[in-house]
């Protein structure tokens, strides 16, 4: 499994770095291929100062070795190796009213010493993340979501939602980070789905991510901007910032399997503004912005 789902990946980066130049059409990828001291190692390819995109990254990365202590008591598990690979993006476009994407899908293999599997999973999903709210891209982007999940199971939309929409929320403010998508982790073996079941599942969301946000970005790069609109942009940013700094389990476990610094923090904007107790003129896109922000919205049935 970890063989097929790492190939895969691999060509998966290559499909959307291609599709995310082309929607760009003046900026490329910078690629750095990496190794991890422990074991693995993995493919950064970042595009910065683009036509659209000021700063993006669409990673891959296979690690594995001895888990490390501070990991072993998050699984609750002995002293034992592990393999996880997956891809991971994060886009951060120049103009306020294309939104920022994230992604993610990833495996996990936990093995004894004897080097027999005692645990397997996967994990992942896609979020949206705009500066002002189009409502017509938040539906695009959930009914995409909800049409891959429901080629598998239709509980899982619903389910899978309300996860994102926990997930990626800035618990100290009361606001989500975006206007979620899916989120799905430690996804293993049942009698209702095993282990290929869940890679067919978590395939199918991964080749729905460009049919998800590739027409939102190309309906959205041309629109014309004010300073204001990108200030709002800035600030928010700040808000992204702050939950890939203090909530998020994939820097947590990046920072702590002794990743690299450079690929895990690729997700964080060039350009962000914290200001003193800021809030939105009553009325006006960017209050509306936050009130959907406040309490999650049903997109789609």
């Amino acid at each position: 499994m970890k063989e097929q789902f790492y190939q895969y990946i691999q060509e998966l980066q290559d499909t959307i770095t291609s599709k995310i130049e082309e929607i760009d059409g003046k900026a490329r990828f910078q690629q750095d291929l990496w190794e991890r001291p422990e074991g693995g190692g993995g493919r950064t390819r970042v595009i910065q100062n683009g036509a659209v995109f000021e700063k993006g990254g669409v990673n891959i990365s296979a690690v594995h070795g001895p888990l490390p202590k501070a990991m072993q008591a998050y699984f609750k598990v002995e002293d034992v190796d592990f393999f996880a690979c997956g891809l991971s993006l994060v886009l951060h476009p120049k103009n306020p009213f294309v939104p920022t994407v994230h992604a993610n899908w990833r495996y996990f293999e936990m093995y004894d010493k004897e080097g027999n599997t005692v645990d397997s999973w996967f994990g992942g999903g896609q979020d949206l993340t705009p500066y002002y709210l189009f409502e017509e891209d938040a539906k695009h982007f959930h009914q995409v979501c909800k049409t891959a999940c429901d080629k598998h199971n239709p509980d899982f939309y619903p389910d899978f939602k309300k996860k994102c929409d926990d997930y990626f929320r800035n618990t100290h403010r009361d606001e989500g980070r975006g206007l979620g998508g899916l989120f799905f982790d430690y996804c293993k073996a049942t009698d209702n789905m095993s282990m290929k079941d869940w890679y067919s599942f978590v395939t199918e969301v991964g080749n729905s991510f460009l049919e998800a946000y590739a027409p939102i970005a190309e309906h959205r790069k041309n629109m014309p901007y004010t300073q204001e609109n990108r200030d709002w942009q800035e600030i928010r940013r700040g808000r992204y910032v702050e939950f890939n700094l203090v909530h998020d389990k994939g820097t947590l476990f990046g920072l702590k399997t002794n990743g690299r610094i450079e690929s895990i923090l690729m997700s964080l904007p060039p350009h962000v503004q914290w200001v003193y107790d800021h809030h939105p003129e009553e009325g006006s896109e960017e209050e509306k912005l936050i009130k959907v922000l406040k309490t999650p919205v049903e997109w789609v049935v």
